[in-house]
């Protein structure tokens, strides 16, 4: 159980391929709102930095997302799509987005990592052991590791309002999420996946 004060300094740090699969895959191809993702994991408290990690394409298609990020007040760190001789692909900010919560905690009383990704419990230990600070989750709880959930102090599941965290789009523009697609199994996105950018 995570404590919550106006005082309390935190540092988010956002997986978006993690989040952006995960709602595509649940919700059909919705998007997520970072605007009411933020507002909720801020909580009225000291924002010292928002991070977001994504990997971008040749084509660029992701400039006007990461603007829209910018806006709210996060932060993007990109790379480039990774495409081996084999056609394989790569797309992974686990390791950078871990240095990061690790360098900023000491500034921090609160780590809030954006991801269901179960590589990340050994980084929610080191913190909460190591750091003493206090880890938060966002993520779709459908979608995210079980013992991640175990290991952190407060899960924040965005499957539990869609209609608030989520934005579809439909034959009128953008509109809200429904409820995740009937029979639709998910698991844990994959890493060599191909990476679609949210436009």
């Amino acid at each position: 159980m995570s404590i919550k004060h106006k005082d309390q300094r935190i540092g988010i740090f956002i997986d978006t391929q993690n989040l952006y699969h995960s709602a595509k895959n649940l919700y059909g191809g919705a998007r997520v709102n970072f605007n009411a993702v933020m507002k909720d994991a801020v909580a009225g408290r000291q924002l010292i930095r928002a991070l977001a990690y994504m990997v971008t394409t040749e084509a660029g298609d992701e400039r006007a997302f990461i603007d829209a990020l910018g806006k709210i007040g996060i932060e993007v760190k990109s790379k480039e799509l990774q495409i081996f001789v084999d056609g394989s692909k790569k797309a992974d900010w686990d390791v950078g987005l871990a240095v990061d919560a690790i360098k900023s905690a000491p500034k921090l009383d609160t780590v809030i990592i954006g991801s269901g990704d179960g590589d990340f419990v050994p980084l929610v230990q080191y913190l909460k052991e190591n750091m003493g600070v206090q880890v938060e989750i966002i993520a779709f709880g459908k979608s995210s590791s079980a013992k991640l959930r175990e290991a952190t102090d407060d899960f924040l599941d965005l499957c539990e309002n869609p209609r608030k965290y989520l934005i579809t789009t439909g034959n009128g523009g953008s509109k809200r999420a429904r409820e995740p697609l009937a029979g639709k199994s998910v698991e844990q996105p994959e890493k060599n996946v191909k990476v679609e950018p949210q436009k």
